[in-house]
């Protein structure tokens, strides 16, 4: 039994260091609490600068982007207008290109969440022969520079009649898509629990059905960030649509490239054109951006 003289030298360096503590605890809450605040609110703003600067100059006459900079619309709110956009859909060019980057987009993006989680199930929780060497070489093929495969598969087309149009764009999209998305998402279902898995089966749950019932619903997340990431990667594609299209079925990112080449001074149709370009793309992360930090967040626990 220890008397209160005992305990006197041991609460002491306590109580200096509960002083110490709380002292650098009230200085990074002060801290944190307001100059980073401020500072992360200045970042984003000077991230905003170039999409509010290239809204303003697609809302502005040509005429007064020759003249003055978007800045100056502050002070003369009357130079906005939407006649920019009023000739944006009068060139046929960039309304078929629009449609074309859809066209592309949208089957390449949905063919490798569809393959990539099926590959990425198998070789997560199905057994066969030689899955791990099969992984492996998939792993290999994210190493592949997409530069490498531009004539061999160029030539390939041309002889198969796929060269030219949106349907070849697509496979090689899919094609150099499917390495990272079977990588990514056979690691996420390999954290699944093996119990709910072997409870489905006990149930009488099938592979199909085990896959379509528990794999996909929780593997939500980390399919959600996949097809984030092979949206934009296609969406904002240019050296494989400038290798492979032609005329008629080039994406958005060719035809304003083709229209600032032939047309120097066309900027009330390659403002707005560009905007719409860039803008989709961020409607789309912002739309599913909730399940973007849910899946970037499961992948850093586990």
């Amino acid at each position: 039994m220890t008397t209160q003289a005992e305990r006197l030298p041991e609460t002491a360096p306590a109580e200096g260091a509960k002083v110490k503590q709380s002292l650098g605890s009230r200085l990074v809450e002060r801290v944190s609490g307001g100059v980073v605040s401020v500072f992360l609110v200045v970042v984003g703003l000077f991230w905003l600068v170039p999409t509010i600067g290239l809204l303003i100059s697609s809302l502005r006459s040509p005429g007064d982007l020759a003249a003055t900079g978007w800045w100056k619309v502050f002070t003369k709110p009357s130079q906005l207008t939407f006649d920019s956009y009023d000739k944006l859909l009068q060139n046929s060019d960039i309304t078929n290109s629009i449609v074309n980057t859809v066209l592309i987009t949208v089957p390449a993006t949905i063919l490798v969440i569809a393959i990539g989680a099926l590959a990425g199930y198998a070789f997560a929780w199905m057994e066969f022969p030689g899955r791990d060497w099969w992984f492996m070489a998939v792993v290999g093929l994210l190493v592949v520079p997409v530069q490498v495969a531009l004539i061999p598969i160029a030539e390939l087309f041309g002889k198969i009649g796929l060269f030219g149009n949106i349907f070849g764009v697509i496979l090689f999209h899919v094609g150099f898509g499917l390495p990272f998305a079977v990588f990514l998402l056979r690691n996420f279902f390999a954290e699944i629990p093996r119990e709910l898995l072997e409870a489905a089966r006990l149930d009488g749950a099938g592979e199909l059905r085990l896959f379509a019932r528990v794999v996909l619903p929780l593997g939500g997340p980390a399919i959600a960030s996949l097809g984030i990431f092979q949206f934009l990667w296609v969406w904002n594609d240019m050296l494989i649509a400038l290798v492979f299209t032609d005329a008629d079925s080039q994406p958005i990112t060719v035809a304003l490239q083709t229209q600032m080449r032939a047309f120097a001074d066309n900027v009330d149709v390659l403002a707005p054109g560009a905007f719409i370009s860039m803008v989709i793309p961020l409607l789309v992360f912002f739309a599913f951006q909730r399940q973007f930090v849910s899946g970037v967040m499961a992948g850093a626990v586990k």
